[in-house]
């Protein structure tokens, strides 16, 4: 057999990366390199997709949208590593939609298996299967996937191009490259003299790719370190480039209106108060909405809400009762899946403690900071695309599709993201700027919706409904068994992403809800899928965002019912199943000084969920002033397996608790007449400084393997702080928002 490594790292540097494994399993062709989409000009080199080195320096083309989370620092720093450069002097920019560009992750979250006791051939497996992402184009940020998807990947693109940098270097010398040392971005010589880089770009392009050897961990300098983040100043100074920031000579901006029911269309519009008002260019009628397009984004909105439209009926039931009633009625039918099943759920032993519980979560808009928004220039023969999205290559087909264009022939400008959290991976708002510019060509025209626009038009988090039986005997768990019931992410969003339909067994719909690391002996989760009515998406942590608060409010539940303190219960669950669960709990017992007794007007709650390849065990702590209750202190622990930067990770954790506190507390999205109520912030709240606890996080890197960071930080959050309220009331929140049941502070 051929050395694959040989052939994976020189196939590196004229195509895309080849992650380790492929070949021993008779799976090379999934491995084959993409072509590489980068044009370098003259003074340039492209080495790799990756990597572009001129006489200005090093630049990363990063495929992974940045939008919060620190992924352009950490793959400068993988980057760096190899690459003998500081990571501050990379520049990073976006790369263009292409296949070179997929995500080697994602794919495998849909193994089989609960996860975190998956063996290192089920490991392997999932990064085979992972490439399969690059013939879906699938080049996505998601799924908490960068950092499992870069690690080795950027790294080897940083040690290939120093390999060839050395290359060109020992040609010009005429000595042996395995004379020659790199450092600081420059090629060292065996007199000592160096050669820059920035001065070798030109002859490296010219260079036959060289093999290499990543280095061992003992000689990193950036990995494992915390690193300032390199988007820092741009956007602490406002010179970063979101989607809203773009301008191009002769631009024009279009407000939208869609209709407030989902899947419908207009039957009428009459828009002569709108065409009359000052700033107005063009009012379009888009089939199913209308849009204005104006010489300022105030103008267009003001002209749009002037248009008079009447709008077809709703197609689906139009209140909120209705809408859960759809989805209680789920349970009459047949379970999708049924992914634990350990022992008997109905073989109790005698003098069991049941605990019946039903659980009721709402549907959640993602509420990003900056409204969905686009920018899009048509001339009939190509299409260019300036969005903060999440999936390049998904918005490109999309558009190609709609504007009846080669693929080819459209180009995807990927800017900063004022948040995603998932809804960015969807099209609909860079189709509705296509849409515009094809009837403008020859214009470029940003597109903006209004925050009116955006909470009442998105993928919303499905709303959930969850029953649960559980027993408890002589202080032990001896049951559970859960029935989740919700519309279905994997089928509805996964199926738009990809084009294709989702069948079998939905491991994402319950997801933190089977796969938890717990050793209950009789233990079974069905997952019910309800038909689509609103239209649903990802949410950050998708349906462990609710799962994570159906199994560990039960798992309160059932702590309490046995007089159990319910730390120590959890503890002795996950110490006979899975070591690194039990030692996050271990550890934010510790960090909190948890003792299982609080005083008077403060009440704690612990609460722990396995997500994304991650466990996160969080403990919460309120307080009651006078009858209102304050959110105090909150502490998190989470075992990623390596931590890249755990300065970054810390942060994620913080958002990730911070976004789960706030749908906790007062997330909701409710429907009357087939419309959604909630039209704006003061409709849909979130937490603010002097609401939001005061937080400290411990990252542990105990597990073998790397699991995800962006989004394992949310699901425990919810139950954690309903745990707490009943620890401070005694009373039991099985159902969110709590501001309904529960006088907080806003």
């Amino acid at each position: 057999m051929a050395s694959f490594k040989k052939i994976a790292r020189r196939s590196f540097l004229i195509g895309s990366a080849a992650i380790l494994g492929g070949v021993a399993f008779g799976t090379y062709k999934y491995h084959q390199p993409a072509p590489n989409p980068l044009s370098p000009k003259e003074g340039q080199a492209a080495l790799n997709p990756f990597v572009m080195v001129d006489q200005s320096g090093v630049t990363l083309v990063a495929p992974r949208a940045e939008m919060g989370q620190g992924v352009r620092t950490s793959w400068a720093a993988l980057i760096a590593e190899e690459l003998d450069v500081r990571p501050e002097a990379v520049q990073v920019i976006h790369g263009p939609a292409a296949k070179a560009y997929y995500n080697s992750a994602m794919m495998a979250e849909a193994l089989p298996g609960r996860g975190y006791d998956a063996s290192n051939f089920q490991h392997s497996l999932g990064q085979i299967v992972g490439h399969m992402s690059k013939f879906l184009d699938l080049q996505v940020t998601g799924g908490s996937s960068s950092m499992k998807d870069g690690f080795d990947r950027m790294r080897m693109a940083g040690a290939t191009a120093r390999e060839t940098l050395k290359e060109a270097a020992a040609q010009r010398l005429g000595t042996s490259r395995a004379l020659l040392d790199t450092e600081d971005g420059h090629v060292i010589a065996p007199d000592g003299s160096r050669i820059p880089y920035t001065e070798l770009a030109v002859e490296a392009a010219g260079v036959d790719p060289q093999d290499a050897e990543l280095r061992p961990a003992a000689q990193w300098k950036y990995v494992g370190k915390d690193m300032p983040r390199l988007d820092m100043v741009p956007k602490v100074t406002g010179t970063a480039g979101f989607g809203v920031d773009v301008r191009l000579d002769g631009m024009k901006f279009a407000a939208i209106r869609q209709s407030p029911h989902f899947g419908t269309g207009k039957s009428a519009f009459d828009a002569s108060a709108a065409e009359g008002m000052p700033g107005v260019e063009k009012v379009l009628d888009l089939g199913d909405a209308v849009a204005v397009v104006a010489s300022n984004t105030w103008l267009a909105q003001q002209a749009v809400d002037a248009i008079d439209v009447t709008w077809e009926p709703a197609p689906y039931p139009e209140t909120t009762d209705a809408i859960f009633a759809e989805i209680d009625r789920a349970f009459e039918d047949s379970s999708n899946s049924v992914l634990r099943d350990d022992g008997d759920v109905n073989g109790l032993p005698e003098g069991a403690q049941i605990i019946e519980a039903e659980y009721r979560l709402p549907y959640l808009a993602h509420a990003t900071m900056e409204p969905m928004n686009a920018t899009a220039l048509y001339t009939g023969d190509a299409l260019q695309i300036w969005a903060p999205n999440q999936g390049p290559t998904v918005v490109q087909k999309s558009a190609a599709d709609l504007a009846g264009l080669p693929k080819e022939a459209v180009q995807v400008h990927t800017t900063y993201l004022g948040g995603g959290f998932g809804r960015r991976i969807e099209v609909d708002y860079t189709n509705r700027a296509v849409e515009i510019a094809m009837q403008m060509r020859g214009t470029p025209v940003q597109l903006t919706w209004s925050r009116e626009e955006d909470m009442t038009h998105d993928f919303y988090r499905p709303g959930a409904v969850a029953r649960y039986r559980a027993a408890v005997k002589d202080g032990k768990a001896v049951m559970v068994h859960g029935k989740i019931a919700a519309q279905s992410t994997t089928v509805e969003g996964a199926g738009r992403m990809l084009g294709l339909p989702m069948g079998g067994p939905d491991k994402g719909h319950v997801d933190a809800a089977f796969n938890q690391p717990l050793a209950i002996p009789n233990f079974r989760v069905e997952g019910y899928l309800v038909k689509p009515m609103i239209p649903v998406g990802f949410w950050r942590s998708v349906a462990a965002s609710f799962n994570g608060f159906f199994s560990d409010t039960i798992l309160d539940e059932m702590a309490h019912a046995a007089g159990r303190d319910p730390l120590e219960f959890r503890l002795e669950l996950a110490r006979a199943e899975w070591e690194p669960a039990a030692k996050v709990l271990e550890k934010v017992g510790e960090m909190s000084g948890w003792t299982g007794e609080t005083p008077e007007g403060v009440g704690r709650g612990v609460a722990l969920a396995y997500s994304f390849g991650t466990p996160v065990a969080e403990v919460i702590e309120v307080v009651d002033e006078d009858g209102q209750i304050r959110l105090n202190k909150a502490w998190i622990a989470a075992d990623i397996g390596r931590a890249i930067d755990p300065s970054n990770v810390e942060a994620q954790m913080f958002s990730g608790l911070a976004y789960g506190l706030s749908a906790a507390c007062f997330g909701e999205i409710t429907f009357d007449g087939g419309a959604v109520e909630q039209q704006n912030f003061p409709d849909y709240e979130a937490m603010r400084m002097h609401t939001m606890p005061a937080v400290e996080v411990a990252v542990l890197q105990n597990q073998t393997h790397m699991g995800g960071a962006g989004e394992p930080g949310t699901p425990p959050a919810a139950p954690a702080l309903a745990n707490a309220l009943f620890d401070l009331t005694g009373k039991r929140a099985r159902s969110l928002p709590l501001m309904h049941e529960f006088d907080l502070l806003v």
